[in-house]
């Protein structure tokens, strides 16, 4: 061992007992065999610089928020060892520090346990939120529900509560009894209504595929008629649209199905109008030319004529026979064009040859012929007493008798 070894806060004498320095004096804290004065020395330091690190532990763990009460264990437990450590260093101020330490857990304590409480009182709010919510939506009229969104909504719900029980801060078992027993309440109103609304709809369901199916069965039986077969077709289409749903799948698959026996049918119609439209095709040219030869009786006049000439047409036309389906408005809509004009000369004769008109309208004119010559008289009457106020009205009421008997004709 070499000469005695000091430092500000113990020495190692010659014997290679280490010491160390208080405000009493020193105290022996033990030797380090075998080894130079300053290897006991530092190595009676590092014991002084673990129990520093152990105080500095404990200070940060209490700002960093650690229980209060937690602490105050370790601190009473440390305490007591700091003035008798077997150590090298100011042990002094590692007891200030505890003591400093100990002095704050009280305020610390009272401040987390206020923490604690609002925690739990936030908790408990939280819980009460989410059970208003479930409440509300089980609330609803839940014959009307969207029951997509309503799922969603209570799944949301439901993870929310899984979260504030794993996540939040713990609430008296009394109150989260009574809120999760309202939670399920509402939650087991609206699974029981999701499943009858749902057992319902299977059983529409399964009504709708069964009439479907047969429908089906129906119009796929058609296809041996082809196109004759259509208006029946048209009326299990109408009884399609009237059977309800099936579930989607079903219904795109049980439509598929009545789609293409429909499909069978107006392709033999297509088959068929293709073959009259060129069966047909030369009797369209033909009643084309008779329409051009029949467009002249638009401007006719001879009421006679015109009649013997329609009916000839009219004749010709019906030998000729069927045209191409889609040609069949066109042309006749032109033929009766000109049947309504030479129609129209038959009716102007009739009008002027009318017997029993003629003889109304022949006494009428005896009648205005009669009132003409007395209204002249009247005039005469008036020029000769110079009245003018009479003459403007004989005048007036002869221009107007005479303008009736020249409409007469």
């Amino acid at each position: 061992m070499s000469d005695e070894q000091t430092a500000p806060w113990g020495r190692v004498d010659d014997d290679g007992t280490v010491y160390v320095r208080g405000a009493e004096g020193e105290r022996a804290v033990g030797q380090y065999p075998d080894a130079t004065a300053e290897e006991a020395l530092a190595y009676y330091e590092r014991k002084f610089a673990e129990l520093e690190g152990q105080v500095s532990l404990l200070e940060q763990r209490l700002r960093g928020g650690a229980p209060a009460q937690d602490v105050a264990k370790a601190v009473a437990a440390l305490s007591p060892t700091i003035p008798a450590a077997n150590a090298v260093g100011d042990l002094q101020s590692l007891s200030d520090r505890l003591a400093k330490l100990q002095e704050s857990l009280g305020e610390a304590a009272e401040k987390q346990s206020a923490e604690a409480q609002q925690a739990v009182a936030d908790a408990v709010a939280e819980r009460e939120a989410i059970v208003a919510e479930a409440e509300a939506l089980a609330a609803q009229d839940l014959a009307k529900a969207q029951w997509k969104q309503v799922s969603t909504q209570l799944d949301a719900l439901f993870s929310r509560w899984q979260t504030a029980q794993h996540s939040g801060a713990r609430i008296p078992k009394k109150d989260g009894d009574e809120l999760w027993k309202r939670f399920r309440g509402a939650r087991s109103t609206i699974e029981s209504a999701r499943k009858a609304f749902f057992a319902e709809l299977d059983s529409v369901h399964r009504d709708a595929r069964g009439r479907k199916q047969t429908l089906v069965e129906k119009a796929e039986a058609l296809a041996d008629k082809g196109a004759a077969g259509i208006p029946e077709y048209r009326r299990l289409l109408d009884d399609w649209k009237a059977a309800g749903r099936a579930g989607k799948k079903v219904d795109d698959a049980l439509w598929a199905r009545f789609k293409a026996a429909g499909d069978v049918l107006y392709g033999a119609k297509a088959e068929s109008d293709a073959v009259e439209n060129a069966e047909f095709g030369a009797n369209l040219e033909k009643k084309l030319a008779l329409l051009d030869e029949a467009e002249p009786l638009l401007a006719a006049t001879d009421r006679v004529a015109a009649r013997t000439t329609l009916t000839d047409i009219q004749r010709r036309w019906d030998e000729i026979g069927k045209v191409p389906r889609d040609q069949v408005r066109v042309i006749e809509d032109r033929l009766r064009k000109i049947e309504t004009a030479v129609r129209k000369l038959d009716d102007e004769h009739w009008n002027r040859t009318n017997p029993e008109k003629q003889a109304r309208s022949e006494g009428f004119a005896a009648q205005l012929e009669q009132a003409i010559a007395k209204a002249e008289d009247e005039l005469a009457a008036a020029k000769a007493a110079g009245d003018k106020r009479r003459i403007a009205k004989a005048e007036e009421e002869l221009a107007a008798k005479r303008a009736w008997l020249s409409a007469l004709g």
